[in-house]
């Protein structure tokens, strides 16, 4: 069994065009997301899916492996299935998807992230969450939520703060979803020939397409609190967090 990262990356963001290579301290955002990733000895591999040349050589100056997939793909998951096929990976290997806007992704996380792959057979999908520091992020729709069952599988993932806390009582410990995500091979297969549901089409979040077919998401909480850059001023905020 192997365990790949593949980091999808587009040029065409809706909320923020090029992305990908959007310069933080001199250095496109893409190398930062793979040189990091290469830096957990979990991963045998580490290889940039996209759909645009000047990705596809960013990641090439600095030695890196990438590979050109159709830019027709609705979602990064189902780019992720197609570089899996490239590289032939068995159905029992497990694919982590790193977005590729986590410059300051922690290495260490990989390991926390497919453990539970590891340990339970019948676990398909796993992903993270961190707890919420910083208040504003409860209601930043950019920060998507999390809520947990007591055997640490997702109930629900929303752009709303969640759970909503009714005074009195002490307020709940708010989880922020990390959108790393690892996936047996075979599973991964079952997820792209699924069907949009109704609530990821709302939310925009392509992981309640699995809680919404029955499909069960183990999440570790991690202590590693990382960025990710879903905007200009984001990317402003990584860059003071690196200087520092």
């Amino acid at each position: 069994m192997k365990i790949v990262a593949i980091i999808p990356a587009r040029y065409a963001s809706e909320r923020f065009p090029g992305k990908p290579l959007a310069l933080i301290k001199g250095r496109p955002m893409i190398q930062h997301v793979y040189l990091r990733a290469k830096k957990s000895p979990t991963l045998e591999k580490v290889v940039v899916a996209t759909d645009d040349e000047r990705i596809k050589r960013a990641v090439e100056e600095i030695g890196g492996e990438s590979l050109m997939t159709s830019p027709s793909h609705r979602c990064g998951t189902e780019r992720i299935a197609e570089a899996a096929d490239l590289l032939r990976l068995s159905e029992d290997d497990i694919v982590v998807n790193i977005q590729g806007d986590q410059p300051l992704l922690e290495p260490v996380v990989i390991e926390e992230l497919v453990r539970p792959l590891l340990l339970k057979s019948e676990i398909l999908m796993a992903t993270l969450a961190v707890p919420i520091k910083r208040e504003e992020e409860k209601d930043d729709p950019n920060r998507v939520k999390v809520v947990l069952d007591r055997e640490g599988f997702a109930l629900y993932f929303s752009r709303a703060p969640i759970p909503f806390h009714r005074p009195p009582g002490e307020s709940p410990v708010y989880l922020r979803h990390i959108g790393l995500y690892a996936y047996r091979r075979d599973f991964l297969d079952v997820f792209v020939r699924l069907e949009p549901g109704e609530l990821e089409k709302a939310e925009k979040l392509e992981q309640l397409r699995a809680l919404e077919y029955g499909y069960r998401i183990a999440v570790s909480i991690t202590k590693y609190d990382f960025p990710e850059v879903d905007t200009p001023e984001d990317l402003k905020r990584v860059e003071e967090l690196m200087t520092k």
